[in-house]
């Protein structure tokens, strides 16, 4: 009987009870949802500001030696290390777009021209001094004139290339930046945006310099 007593005198949770943790657990769900999305556009702005720093590098560099790094046919005059370009006012790519250490062509050593002026931070040296920096969505960044997205008539001196992008992102830069259009404009991507815009393929971007 005592037994019986005790187990009709337990009490469970209360209406008011399980709608006080449902509330609560809902502010924390939405707690993780903010802050994940406050993550996301953190990235998305730091993506942007990636583009403007290396802009303003490069032209940091042009304005003190009236060359673009990569193309400056005076640097190991300058340095005794490093690559001389060919001085033809534009940043070629002549080796790989994604410059790893060691690579040659004026494109990685652009890299390595912007280390050695001070401008950027970073490896000097003829191998790890040409490796491409990388962006907030963990790809590697490219300086050089591309042809590739932009036709064979482009002719800018250089552009700022995004490798492997979510197609998401790609399009954010172009609508944010530009018309929203993958094939057209100032941004362009080496393949349509909004197809499988979720996934990250082997999407990159581009904005003119």
């Amino acid at each position: 009987m005592l037994q019986m007593r005790t187990l009709r005198n337990d009490k469970g949770f209360t209406l008011v009870e399980l709608a006080i943790v449902l509330v609560i657990i809902g502010i924390l769900l939405g707690g993780i949802i903010k802050g994940q999305e406050l993550i996301k556009n953190a990235k998305y702005k730091r993506l942007y500001s990636t583009y403007r720093e290396v802009i303003a590098a490069t032209y940091t560099y042009y304005d003190r030696y009236g060359k673009y790094p990569g193309d400056d046919n005076t640097v190991t005059a300058r340095w005794t290390i490093g690559l001389n370009g060919n001085s033809n006012g534009y940043i070629d790519e002549t080796v790989a777009v994604w410059c790893a250490a060691g690579n040659g062509g004026e494109n990685c050593a652009a890299w390595q021209d912007l280390r050695l002026a001070g401008i950027l931070t970073g490896a000097t040296t003829d191998t790890d001094g040409r490796t491409a920096p990388t962006h907030s969505f963990g790809g590697r960044v490219a300086l050089l004139r591309t042809s590739a997205i932009f036709g064979a008539t482009y002719n800018k001196p250089f552009s700022v290339c995004f490798e492997w992008l979510p197609n998401e992102v790609g399009a954010w830069l172009d609508r944010t930046y530009d018309d929203g259009i993958y094939n057209t404009g100032s941004t362009r991507g080496n393949a349509d945006y909004m197809v499988n815009p979720d996934q990250t393929s082997a999407q990159y971007t581009c904005i003119e310099g």
